[in-house]
């Protein structure tokens, strides 16, 4: 029953008609088709490109950063892509066909390739971890449910190897490395009982993965993510590193922000992020990919995936939980948060398939500055009027515009002028 809800919804998203596209999958020689929505083939209006534009140059600022790519498919109204700002201080113009840290889009990936192994009879969701990786301790009961969910109560590796990264942001890590941090640090929860976001969790699910299956993450990727969504520009390398170089704002003599001469971030290795944080995606991929999570277009998209969600946040608000690998927020799901020099997030609405992908490339600030911005501007998509033919939908946001432009500069580490 939940399934074929599902099935009506995509079937009746609202202004649009349901488009089947088929996609090569690169992995495979079969053909994939995703129901994506029918999308005006056209510029969003003027007035609300201004309105975009203005709240990312506002973000850049706050966060310290020098540029952004940024992209708002809007299948009742139009599209707006861009490159905004310079790739560093008194750089060359950031190209919005650019590739970036996808961040931690990839959770959700992670996620992906649990749910189609499961699908094809591989795991299940109550498979523990230590039934595939030795030596993690008490942790060997974690289910690799727990681990996509992010119940583990697993500390973070991240800022036991932040200052590194940032010092030699080109050091190739090793899988095992990462989770050695992560989990010398404890866990702060029992299991299954609260949403705690955990890189560490995600590394090893990865590697559970890798051993149930005899393949590389990368291969899997492939196979249930890359292919299946027909992500042409999308990796999970080993070497390789993105097209958008990475800032880093440090502290001024007297202990502010310095936010004149921030520190060049560069050829990041997406091993420091490997299944929590490593791809490496580009605006067309993430917005595609983004729209396909909300929607559950994937022939492996469990109806159940999201459902039962936990509160993100403590003491937050009602319509932000997470749960399968993603946020939900109000009708958006989609992933947020930040590696050595960007920040990211992409968000799409499960009702109208409405999605926004945002980077920018300094990592001072809070990841809640890039969420807070995708907010504002799926605010802002969301009263674009319809084009000719077409009918915008009624359904809104449980936030407006002005809110999250608030958050934006409550986050902010730099003046916004």
């Amino acid at each position: 029953m939940r399934g074929l809800r599902r099935s009506r919804r995509v079937a009746a998203l609202a202004g649009t008609i349901a488009l089947a596209i088929a996609l090569a999958a690169c992995s495979s020689d079969d053909t994939v088709h995703l129901a994506v929505p029918d999308q005006v083939d056209g510029a969003i209006a003027s007035d609300i490109q201004g309105q975009l534009q203005t709240a990312v140059e506002k973000a850049v600022a706050a966060a310290g950063a020098s540029g952004a790519i940024v992209g708002v498919r809007v299948p009742w109204s139009g599209v707006w892509n861009a490159g905004i700002g310079t790739v560093a201080p008194d750089g060359a113009s950031v190209g919005s066909d650019m590739t970036f840290h996808a961040g931690a889009v990839t959770r959700s990936m992670t996620c992906d390739v649990l749910y189609g192994l499961v699908h094809d009879g591989v795991v299940s969701l109550d498979d523990t971890a230590g039934k595939y990786v030795t030596g993690i301790g008490d942790q060997e009961n974690l289910t690799l449910g727990q681990l996509c969910d992010s119940t583990t109560g697993l500390a973070s590796y991240a800022p036991q190897i932040d200052v590194r990264t940032r010092a030699t942001p080109e050091r190739q890590w090793n899988p095992r490395e990462l989770l050695g941090y992560g989990l010398s640090r404890g866990a702060a929860a029992q299991p299954g009982t609260v949403f705690a976001d955990s890189d560490t969790g995600y590394v090893l699910l990865g590697l559970a993965l890798e051993r149930a299956t005899d393949k590389s993450a990368d291969q899997l990727y492939q196979q249930y993510v890359f292919g299946p969504n027909g992500l042409r520009s999308s990796s999970l390398p080993s070497t390789g590193n993105a097209q958008l170089q990475g800032l880093w704002t440090g502290n001024a003599a007297d202990g502010t922000a310095a936010c004149t001469a921030p520190t060049p971030i560069v050829d990041l290795s997406p091993t420091a992020g490997f299944t929590a944080s490593g791809v490496i995606s580009d605006l067309t991929d993430l917005s595609q990919y983004a729209q396909a999570l909300a929607l559950g277009l994937r022939s492996y998209d469990a109806p159940g995936r999201f459902e039962n969600a936990l509160p993100a946040v403590a003491n937050g608000p009602s319509w932000f939980t997470a749960r399968g690998g993603a946020y939900q927020a109000g009708s958006l799901i989609g992933q947020y948060g930040s590696v050595p020099g960007a920040l990211t997030a992409a968000f799409a609405d499960r009702n109208t398939g409405m999605s926004v992908v945002v980077t920018i490339n300094n990592s001072r600030a809070s990841a809640d500055l890039v969420r807070n911005l995708a907010w504002e501007l799926a605010a802002i998509a969301s009263k674009a009027p319809a084009a000719s033919g077409r009918t915008a939908p009624q359904a809104g946001l449980p936030w407006t515009a002005e809110d999250m432009a608030a958050q934006v500069a409550a986050a902010a580490v730099c003046p916004i002028p």
